[in-house]
């Protein structure tokens, strides 16, 4: 696929990317809509203090997690079309509601209702794998990501320019997330009715249940177990940082605690539900993956974008304390981290397409990784700024590449389950964020990047171990086995 086919809009699967990208950059418009309003927010009203945007920042991505893999499920049951559409209509309402909040309760659970709109990202990489080949997708998925992304650092350039430009007083900052909610519904109803799930023709392969992912073998079944649990039990990390800042009791914490096992434990039944059945009957040869594959990408897409959210959250506050900066010149810096996502991401799908061989790609990229964040570790005040900008730069196109590169193999591993397998590698992305972020509240930014770099290489040695090249990576059409076959054709009986 080359780069200008990109404005052929007369082409289907060119069409649906745009509209695709489109509606995931809306999601993170809305989702990350507060954090730019966040002082007219406590200029408005008296009854709002700064410990209360840190417990919504909190809740703003307390929920993605789960989200991020009931939507996997979904999407393998009833296709990503119905599913972005839904998803878009139905968070409007917390969007809105945070909107004209008038209760730290109500901004508290809109927030956190709101945060499920993260799992936006899997619906699209579901689409997009719907409507492109096996040896476009790196580059499709990544692009799609990229500019997806950049819905964040649109909201923060532009919503405070509407709340006191366009609507003005100090309710200027409620009516900008407003109209970005009801913009967000609007698409969603323009998004049904706008594209299909795939080209016309396309048989959606579904799991026998989605209720949990299928494996293909027993040992892969205990490890799918292994792997689900730290995935929803990290929700404690949050629980217990929401019970220190003093909004949550010491029995409402354990109710908390009570509640994310209890979740747990339902989806280790489900998954046991699920496969039992499958592995007493016996998995066909053509029809198992190595659930070792999906390990490794959860264990890259833990290391890089778990990093990158991470580090956007403290960059702009490193570099002005180490090199004496103004807070805007900061996080001019600092932004680039994130706009580097522009081009990054879909570079890191295409050298994927390119390259011929996703796996060393994946490798290559988890390695660069790993050593940006070292270098980044040792940048200190005698280092000139314009080296330290340089390597953040760099190190922001290994990270934001590797993510690209993680979603170009996705697709590949198991057609019939990619929404699920999506959905946790995308929560593992999360998960990393949480992790890195409590570990940055007991260490210094140096040992903080050091931190992250040490998961960078445990993920690159884990991919060396475990990672394959799926088969028909680079094929013009998708691996499809006997019993997708045999399923496809009962469907259509």
């Amino acid at each position: 696929m080359k780069v200008s086919e990109l404005f052929n809009w007369k082409q289907p699967e060119i069409r649906a990317l745009h509209l695709t990208w489109i509606a995931f950059y809306i999601c993170f418009f809305v989702w990350f809509g507060m954090a730019p309003l966040a002082s007219s927010m406590l200029k408005s009203v008296d009854w709002l203090t700064p410990e209360d945007l840190k417990l919504f920042a909190i809740a703003n991505v307390a929920l993605t997690i789960p989200a991020r893999i009931i939507v996997g499920m979904a999407l393998d049951r009833f296709g990503p079309r119905r599913v972005f559409s839904i998803l878009l209509v139905v968070m409007a309402a917390p969007a809105l509601f945070f909107a004209f909040g008038d209760t730290r309760t109500q901004l508290l659970v809109s927030r956190l209702v709101l945060s499920s709109v993260g799992a936006s990202f899997v619906v699209g990489i579901h689409m997009t794998a719907m409507w492109f080949k096996p040896k476009h997708i790196g580059f499709a998925e990544g692009f799609y990501a990229g500019w997806g992304n950049f819905g964040s650092a649109a909201a923060a350039m532009s919503l405070p320019a509407i709340a006191i430009h366009i609507f003005g007083g100090p309710e200027g900052w409620r009516w900008a997330i407003a109209s970005s909610a009801i913009i967000m519904a609007l698409y969603g109803v323009y998004y049904w009715f706008a594209i299909t799930d795939g080209p016309k023709g396309t048989v959606h392969h579904k799991p026998h249940k989605a209720s949990a992912m299928e494996v293909s073998t027993w040992a892969d079944m205990i490890k799918l177990i292994l792997w689900t649990i730290p995935m929803i039990g990290v929700l404690g990390i949050l629980v217990w940082r929401v019970e220190k800042l003093g909004y949550l009791s010491n029995v409402g914490a354990w109710i908390c605690y009570g509640v994310i096992i209890a979740v747990v434990l339902y989806q280790i039944v489900q998954i046991l539900r699920v496969n039992v059945p499958i592995l007493m009957k016996g998995v066909p040869e053509d029809d198992k993956y190595p659930f070792n594959t999906v390990a490794a990408l959860n264990s890259t897409y833990f290391a890089n974008f778990g990093a990158e959210l991470a580090v956007v959250s403290m960059l702009p506050m490193f570099f002005e304390e180490t090199w004496g900066l103004t807070p805007t010149t900061a996080g001019l810096i600092a932004a680039s981290f994130a706009f580097v996502n522009l081009v990054a991401r879909p570079m890191g799908g295409l050298v994927s397409d390119r390259f011929g061989n996703r796996r060393f790609v994946m490798l290559a990229y988890m390695f660069g990784i790993g050593i940006g964040f070292v270098l980044m570790g040792l940048m200190n005040s005698k280092w000139p700024l314009f080296i330290a900008v340089a390597i953040t730069v760099a190190c922001s196109m290994f990270v934001q590449g590797a993510e690209g590169a993680t979603f170009g193999i996705i697709p590949s591993i198991k057609r019939r389950i990619t929404g699920q397998i999506s959905g946790m590698a995308g929560a593992y992305g999360n998960v990393g964020a949480v992790v890195y972020l409590t570990l940055f509240t007991f260490v210094t930014p140096s040992q903080f990047f050091l931190i992250i770099a040490a998961g960078a290489f445990v993920s690159f040695v884990l991919c060396l171990l475990w990672l394959k090249e799926p088969e028909g990576a680079f094929a013009d059409e998708y691996y499809v086995s006997s019993v997708d076959k045999e399923r496809a054709a009962r469907q259509h009986a």
